[in-house]
């Protein structure tokens, strides 16, 4: 019993849940180090386990960052969801309130944003990822559905009006994050928040509904 124990001790079992324990320890690796310098040794020191312990739930460092950018897409979703909860419930506010949500996940989560939309490390194909990224994705179409009134991937122009606000968030994402928008720096000093919703409220559809 004594032996069997230290097996599984050495094994890293003794984290209770060895799975969890090695997504956090990866995603702290990947804030520090970047996804090319990404290792699974380097996941197992941090997490205090044995080097051979990962391969317990992750075949490679491939399956890892996989597992990774599943949770950041159901994080990517909830923020999204979250933020539309706290807004009122009308067509525009609920649009312009997923745009927060999306701008506010990449700030406070660069790592994680640039790893599912950045890095071709993740098998982006994996169920696991493509079902809360599919439906993270669905929030941006349901909302532009709902100023539009119709269904916008059935249409070019509702499929342009998808592409244009989806643009407009995920780059307005990525220049904050590289921190180019010195010429806004003073607006967004003053009231983040609410120069980015002003930003997003451009990408309003045009044809649809605006109540």
């Amino acid at each position: 019993m004594a032996s069997d124990t230290a097996r599984r001790q050495r094994a890293g079992y003794h984290h209770g849940d060895l799975r969890a324990a090695l997504l956090a320890a990866a995603e702290q690796e990947l804030i520090e180090k970047g996804v090319e310098g990404f290792s699974l040794r380097g996941v197992a020191k941090r997490a205090g386990v044995s080097h051979a312990a990962p391969a317990h739930h992750f075949r490679d460092t491939k399956d890892l960052l996989t597992a990774l950018a599943a949770l950041a897409a159901r994080r990517f979703r909830d923020a999204m969801l979250d933020r539309q909860l706290q807004a009122p419930r009308n067509a525009r506010s609920q649009f312009i309130a997923s745009g927060l949500g999306y701008v506010e996940f990449a700030l406070a989560n660069p790592a994680l944003f640039d790893l599912m939309f950045g890095s071709k490390r993740p098998d982006f194909a994996s169920e696991d990822f493509s079902t809360p990224a599919s439906e993270a994705f669905m929030v941006l179409v349901e909302g532009v559905a709902a100023l539009r009134g119709d269904d916008p991937l059935t249409l070019a122009e509702g499929r342009a009006e998808i592409l244009a606000a989806w643009s407009l968030v995920h780059g307005l994402a990525e220049l904050l994050i590289a921190g180019r928008l010195a010429f806004a720096e003073a607006d967004l000093a003053a009231d983040r928040e609410g120069t980015i919703l002003r930003a997003i409220e451009r990408a309003l559809p045009l044809g649809g509904k605006t109540c």
